[in-house]
């Protein structure tokens, strides 16, 4: 469909050492909204994990394809996987509280199911959408399998979807769930619990210390600890107002990361500062302000913790913070997809 076709990029939603997710639209037809999953620039060594996700991710992509709720591959190259972007509002924020919505999501699921396929990352709930019809949808394949046999395994696997499912309904609609699917939910599958008991150790042991990924553990307040010291030096240099946020820091975490309104450039705020008190700094032309010109730090917050979904439903029902939002979005410097917790 997308072959031969023109891929114009519009914002960056993720970077990590495995691949690059970028959103945007076709030259040919600006209404097309995609997203690129970029593998051309990943490092070499990362090459052959890289491009076994990528694999993972264009079969299930392949083998779900006419499924309502899952996105369409359009094109796979050297640069990496083009597929349709799917409209919706992901869990965390839709909150789905309609019987409607569970029933659709486990039809979904019903078909995956017939076509063999596993998605294993249904945990997450910015995994699931909310499209605008109040449909269910499902986003990132990376980690699903395609089963050509339907034996114990994959049995397994899809109880777990389905349970994974389950807990999404009793985060956001508790009320709704059935006798049996508090049931389900009490009695995790035996590979389940050998592998929180094992391989997921494993697994937080090579993301979070070797590879540097993290879901920022710990709570210090790193505002209170270096926030007057990098204030004070940024304005020194030249700002005319500092705004600090915390995000989850890969491998040690919470970072710092600050919002200098200057006109100096950013490579010479940058050098006020020692990491050591914060860890990013972005020069703004101009920072966000409520009406009585205090600095909107819900917004800055979102922003540092890469959370674009959150910031576009807050645009969209403020309108008037576009011109000054966007700009500082483009040029936002942690682009994780690490989720802090408190």
């Amino acid at each position: 469909m997308a072959d031969g076709q023109t891929f114009v990029p519009e914002t960056v939603h993720k970077r990590d050492v495995f691949s690059e997710t970028i959103s945007g639209h076709l030259a040919e037809d600006p209404t097309c909204k995609v997203v690129l999953r970029k593998l051309d620039g990943v490092p070499v060594w990362a090459k052959p994990i890289a491009w076994y996700l990528a694999r993972r991710e264009i079969a299930g992509l392949r083998a779900v394809a006419g499924i309502v709720g899952t996105p369409e591959l359009l094109r796979v190259d050297k640069v990496g996987l083009l597929r349709t972007w799917s409209h919706g509002t992901p869990l965390q924020l839709a909150k789905p509280d309609t019987v409607a919505f569970y029933r659709d999501a486990r039809r979904l699921l019903r078909e995956m199911r017939r076509r063999g396929v596993t998605h294993n990352d249904i945990a997450k709930p910015q995994n699931w959408l909310r499209s605008p019809d109040g449909s269910a949808a499902v986003i990132d394949f990376q980690l699903a399998s395609v089963h050509r046999r339907q034996g114990r395994m994959f049995r397994v696997m899809a109880r777990e979807d389905l349970r994974h499912l389950l807990k999404q309904k009793r985060a956001f609609a508790p009320e709704l769930l059935t006798f049996s699917e508090k049931r389900m939910l009490a009695r995790k599958s035996l590979p389940s619990r050998i592998w929180m008991a094992t391989g997921k150790r494993l697994y937080n042991f090579i993301t979070r210390r070797l590879m540097n990924w993290s879901d920022g553990e710990g709570t210090e307040d790193r505002i209170e600890r270096d926030g007057d010291a990098v204030r004070s030096a940024l304005v020194a240099g030249g700002a005319r107002d500092v705004a600090l946020s915390v995000y989850s820091l890969p491998g040690r975490g919470v970072g710092l990361y600050a919002f200098a309104e200057a006109d100096v450039a950013q490579d010479v705020m940058r050098k006020l500062v020692p990491e050591a008190q914060v860890e990013l700094v972005q020069v703004v032309a101009a920072l966000p302000r409520h009406d009585n010109g205090a600095l909107r730090e819900d917004v800055l917050a979102l922003i540092a913790m890469n959370r674009l979904d959150e910031i576009e439903v807050m645009v969209t029902a403020e309108p008037e913070l576009a011109a000054v939002v966007k700009p500082i979005i483009a040029g936002r410097l942690n682009l994780t997809d690490r989720i802090l917790r408190r």
